[in-house]
């Protein structure tokens, strides 16, 4: 059965392969989450009313305060993003690995098709023409 994404278009072997062992680990899935929602405009127009309502209306001198929390947000978000580039890594090996075995048993069965193609066309040539080994050039054949 082959599962198709949301473009309806048929899915790699390794993209299924790594969607299922994503969605077993919730660690993993948490860090989709928190990724996706990091990635996102969302994201960006909450931190600029948060921060703005901190710097004016909660906080005398927010500065302090607001470069720790901003610099403790930065240190996770990089790892969640270091996280995601190293699943995708992971991703692309997986794919690499898939792709290449099918390419080697390509490779193989065309091979093997391309000799059964040779010894099938001396077959048919040697009896319609006679056998190939005798050089016309010197045969007593008219």
């Amino acid at each position: 059965m082959v599962t198709l994404d949301q473009g309806g278009l048929p899915q790699h072997p390794a993209v299924l392969a790594q969607l299922e062992a994503r969605h077993k680990n919730l660690q993993v899935r948490l860090a989709d989450a928190i990724t996706a929602f990091a990635g996102s405009m969302l994201f960006v127009y909450i931190h600029a009313v948060v921060f703005a309502v901190w710097m004016i209306f909660l906080e005398k001198d927010p500065w302090p305060k607001l470069t720790l929390v901003v610099s403790l947000e930065a240190i996770f978000l990089s790892t969640f993003v270091m996280i995601g580039q190293n699943r995708a890594a992971a991703f692309q090996q997986a794919k690499a690995n898939h792709d290449f075995v099918e390419q080697e048993q390509e490779l193989k069965t065309n091979t093997a098709l391309t000799r059964d193609i040779e010894v099938l066309t001396k077959q048919i040539h040697e009896r319609m023409f006679g056998d190939l080994t005798t050089n016309p050039a010197t045969s007593d054949r008219p």
